[in-house]
């Protein structure tokens, strides 16, 4: 809700005729009613005041494979999500890019290929970064591009990042970035792991040598400003780099509230950013992206702010499944949500540009109070422009805003945007409201609580209008020859979580293209978790089916498949609840289960005749309700009985440093796998949505506890948003309110029984706007299921099976 009103005061019907367009767009806001304003508070904007130069605002690809699935989203979708992220005048429009110079091993969300596999092996090709770059240049041709390592081959270095290995091979990817026609503006060293001076300085010699002087070094993408404060006692280190970035500098995954750099930090007079910020859910996360954009200058003054990351293109069960600005899980039907954070970064971002100025007597805190809100101005290079962002996230009421427009500054017509954060209806988010004519460089604005502001000079903003088509499941039959890829590409929906899986020509004279899994060697991990390579592919709705494929182990070791393959711990990325099919080159076979704690389960385990290496075999998994069989080149090697995991994903995987190729992958659906009906399973417990004690009663309370099969764990899916039990009982909840315990009651048809089921897992009340949550993130049989403020944990999420 906002007000605006000029100085000497006009009329209401004064406002509203600013503009036709204006009055449409303000209109519901306008005569909404208003909390009481507070005292006034004066704000002068001057332009003669100094300031640092702004460098942007912006967001992480990578860190890792939270870009992944993007990729393949067919048109328009696609190109509908990269412009709200990276079109002016459309979306988050970001100005900073920072893409993972991938590794080969697990980065958080999943690995991402290196460049350079072996020692001299170079492709320019791999992946999707530089697909995402060139995108995001396109679009907007002034955005910054960011490299950063997280991990990296095993033989750079012999397993040291810090050595002259990694410095070619960063020199390496500046290359192929220039083979793309990329630019690179800003270069890291190694993410979260400290950092080397001696390194630093050799970079800056080599890069000034090699023709890539322009490009700036970035020290030291860690915790705190340990980099800054070398840099005083260390003038070749200093001169090595030019921007000093710090990660969570207002604390990890929290309110934002306080964003402080340091005192050497800002007497390096160097630029300083945020260089990494977020961990936070598209949407719930919105309030701390707004104080933290505009705190990390006002505390600390930075002057770049990156988010973690840009966007969630990978599947629910991956971990950080709706961080960024925007959520994008299911190419196969094109489905995709934007978040309040995309609209918070559209008021810096749409309003500023780097190389403007910040006016630090223009900025601070609304009344000198913290509590009330924050506020930065920012000039044009023109000197003539501005803008002012206002956020009042922690406001108990309106306040009245009186500005003055000074030192050179334009005091022609002021337009004003604003975000209503407490609000989850889209049609309350970048509102814009009426223009405001100053009178004698002075005007009032009447902010409300909770909300974003931007008020400018300039114009060019607007709000995307694509709109999402509706989610769908993955179709059984699947299946991919691999052939129809360009070497070094990704096949379609295949996501890497460590090693590298990419399109070669087929070995042992086949035609045609097959994956290949790349890596050779233990990579220089970034997680602590020393996994082995894997990657996943599919719906998690998948219940009953066949995963078959042609197999060739190109060195001894042993190749896996993959099935019902779901979630994983993400600082142990080898810990995924699953089952696999695990066959050796010697023969030796065996049926194994895990879980997200490690604990691995031989269930069944035999030989077979030997694979051994260089020759192609076929390999089967099937997964029908509890039985699960294993084949090899169609002969039944093993069957066995275990349920604990219902639903899932496929996969290919390999022993460290096993090079090896796959074809012909098919998924041929069994009894029921997909059906509406199925358990709905708490991804956090893995444990399933249940009415207690099997009542069929009126009002009986829905909890969590083992998957058993039984009928009061069975959930249809309706096409009247309903999700029922027992086949007339509906899920329920008696009001709207956080807290409010789950049951189930004779279906009737109210919105308090109608839920959507979305790509990132999430349940959530038509009627409430709140998520299904169990509570207080529990894991025990009998924990309690009620509806909460969706807020991205897992215990938010839930798995179909």
């Amino acid at each position: 809700m906002f007000s605006t009103v000029s100085r000497p005061r006009r009329s209401w019907r004064a406002v509203m005729s600013a503009t036709a367009a204006s009055v449409l767009a303000a209109a519901a806001v306008l005569t909404a009613s208003a909390s009481p304003a507070q005292a006034a508070t004066a704000i002068t904007i001057n332009g003669g005041s100094g300031g640092r130069a702004f460098d942007g605002v912006g967001a992480v690809s990578g860190g890792g494979g939270n870009s992944r699935l993007l990729i393949d989203y067919p048109e328009p979708q696609r190109s509908d999500l990269l412009d709200y992220l990276f079109k002016p005048g459309y979306g988050a429009a970001m100005q900073l890019l920072k893409a993972e110079i991938g590794g080969d091993t697990n980065s958080t969300s999943g690995a991402e290929p290196s460049h350079e596999h072996t020692r001299g092996s170079v492709n320019c090709n791999r992946g999707y970064e530089w697909w995402l770059m060139e995108q995001a240049r396109m679009r907007n041709p002034n955005i910054a591009l960011v490299g950063l390592a997280w991990g990296a081959p095993g033989w750079i270095g012999n397993g040291n990042f810090w050595s002259t290995d990694s410095i070619n091979y960063l020199v390496g990817w500046l290359d192929c970035a220039a083979s793309h026609g990329l630019t690179i503006n800003y270069l890291g060293g190694w993410n979260e792991k400290g950092y080397n001076t001696t390194w630093y300085k050799n970079l800056r010699s080599t890069l000034n040598s090699r023709g890539y002087g322009n490009v700036k070094i970035v020290a030291s993408d860690d915790f705190g400003w340990g980099a800054a404060d070398e840099s005083l006692r260390d003038p070749a280190f200093a001169n090595a780099v030019q921007v000093f970035g710090s990660h969570y500098v207002c604390g990890y995954r929290s309110a934002q509230t306080s964003c402080p750099s340091s005192a050497n930090a800002v007497s390096t007079g160097k630029q300083l950013w945020a260089s990494e910020n977020g961990s936070d859910d598209y949407n719930a996360g919105a309030p701390a992206l707004a104080r933290g954009i505009n705190r990390g200058y006002l505390d600390g003054k930075m002057t770049g702010y990156i988010n973690w990351p840009a966007i969630a293109a990978i599947t629910p069960n991956i971990p950080w499944a709706t961080t960024g600005v925007a959520v994008a899980q299911q190419p196969w039907s094109g489905a995709y949500s934007i978040g309040k954070s995309t609209w918070v970064m559209a008021h810096t971002t749409q309003f500023t540009a780097p190389g403007w100025r910040y006016l630090d007597a223009s900025s601070g805190y609304l009344g000198g109070n913290r509590n009330n809100g924050s506020y930065v101005s920012l000039k044009s290079t023109n000197n003539s422009d501005y803008s002012t962002v206002i956020e009042t996230q922690d406001a108990g009421s309106a306040q009245q805003l009186d500005f003055t427009v000074t030192g050179g500054l334009s005091t022609g017509t002021v337009r004003v945007w604003a975000t209503n954060l407490r609000s989850n209806n889209s049609a309350d988010h970048f509102v814009r409201g009426a223009d405001i004519t100053p009178n004698g460089g002075r005007f009032s604005l009447t902010v409300q609580p909770g909300y974003v502001y931007s008020i400018t000079t300039t114009t060019g903003q607007g709000k995307g209008t694509a709109v999402s088509p509706a989610q769908g499941n993955l179709k059984l039959p699947y299946a991919d020859t691999f052939d129809s890829y360009a070497t070094g590409r990704e096949a379609k929906y295949l996501m890497d979580q460590q090693g590298s899986f990419e399109i070669a020509g087929c070995g042992a004279g086949r035609a045609g293209q097959c994956v290949r899994q790349m890596s050779d060697q233990a990579p220089i991990y970034w997680t602590s978790g020393q996994a082995e390579p894997y990657t996943l592919l599919g719906d998690l709705t998948w219940r009953n089916y066949t995963v078959t494929s042609d197999v060739l182990l190109e060195k001894p070791g042993y190749v896996q498949l993959i099935g019902r393959g779901n979630t994983y711990n993400h600082q142990g990325p080898q810990n995924l609840n699953g089952y696999y099919f695990r066959v050796t080159d010697g023969g030796a076979w065996s049926i194994r289960s895990n879980n997200t704690s490690g604990n691995w389960r031989t269930l069944a385990s035999g030989n077979t005749a030997a694979l051994g290496t260089g020759r192609w075999h076929n390999l089967s998994l099937k997964l029908n309700g509890s039985t699960l069989t294993a084949a090899v080149d169609g002969t039944t090697v093993g069957t066995v009985s275990d349920s604990t995991w219902v639903a899932g994903q496929i996969g290919y995987g390999t022993g460290q440093g096993v090079t090896a190729q796959f074809d012909n992958l098919s998924i041929t659906p069994g009894d029921g796998s997909s059906s509406p009906t199925g358990e709905l399973r708490s991804a956090s417990a893995n444990r399933c949505l249940d009415v207690n004690g099997a009542s069929q009663a009126d009002g009986a309370v829905v909890q969590i506890w083992d998957c058993n099969g039984g009928t009061n764990q069975q959930w249809t899916v309706g096409t009247n948003n309903q999700l029922t039990v027992y086949g007339n009982k509906c899920l329920d909840v008696p009001g709207t309110a956080s807290g409010s315990r789950a049951r189930i009651m004779t279906c009737n048809g109210g919105s308090n029984q109608q839920w959507r089921l979305n790509a990132d897992g999430t349940v959530v009340g038509v009627g409430s706007g709140l998520c299904l949550d169990v509570n207080g993130a529990g894991t025990a049989n009998g924990t309690a299921v009620q509806i909460w403020t969706c807020n991205g944990g897992s215990n938010q999420q839930w798995v179909r099976g």
